[in-house]
């Protein structure tokens, strides 16, 4: 992928659990940024977060961000196993506010992964930031859009939100493998009239 313009993301920080010392997260930080990553996505420790620990989890994510050195630094809440909206929006303000310089919802292995209401939190959160500090942080929704109709929904909540200038890769991703064959469905379906049988597409 050199010179394509396409860029290497990881997983670190014992994904998707994020059970382990901070000492072995920031060691797997620093072997998938050499092995040439660009992006490192961590999850956060919703055990600290939920035990009111909130010292501890931004300093965490801190810590991962400075061993990130050049690469950008997602940070995975797991909102489906944050409880509330007002943990959603405290655990947004805190990942942004430590470094990072994109907020996702979900390791897509929780249920509840992504939805509106939290994704809306999410974005409002971002958007206070950004009126804040004049800092763009992007976005991922991850786990559960798997239609381009849920999909839509979703970049009309950005685009009134955030505004346009966050409906670009470099600032609001899906992060949904399955909505990939959905949308190649959707783009043979305006250009043959009919839809074809998903078998004709990847199977994840």
């Amino acid at each position: 992928l050199e010179n394509t313009g396409i860029n290497v993301a990881s997983v670190a920080t014992a994904f998707p659990s994020g059970m382990t010392s901070l000492e072995y997260k920031l060691e797997e930080v620093k072997m998938v940024v050499t092995a040439g990553a660009d992006e490192v996505d961590m999850v956060v420790s919703r055990g600290k977060f939920l035990q009111g620990e909130y010292n501890y989890v931004a300093d965490e994510i801190a810590q991962v961000k400075e061993a990130c050195g050049e690469a950008h630094l997602k940070v995975i809440l797991e909102t489906g196993e944050l409880v509330t909206l007002d943990n959603v929006r405290l655990a947004s303000d805190i990942a942004m506010e430590a470094g990072a310089d994109f907020i996702k919802t979900s390791t897509g292995k929780v249920s509840p992964a992504a939805t509106p209401p939290v994704v809306l939190v999410m974005l409002e959160a971002i958007r206070d930031y950004y009126k804040k500090t004049g800092k763009k942080i992007g976005m991922k929704p991850a786990g559960g859009i798997s239609k381009s109709k849920l999909a839509i929904q979703y970049l009309v909540m950005v685009k009134e939100t955030l505004g346009l200038d966050w409906l670009n890769a470099d600032l609001f991703r899906f992060g949904a493998s399955s909505l990939a064959n959905d949308v190649l469905m959707q783009i043979v379906k305006q250009s043959t009239g009919v839809y074809q049988s998903a078998n004709y597409f990847s199977i994840d």
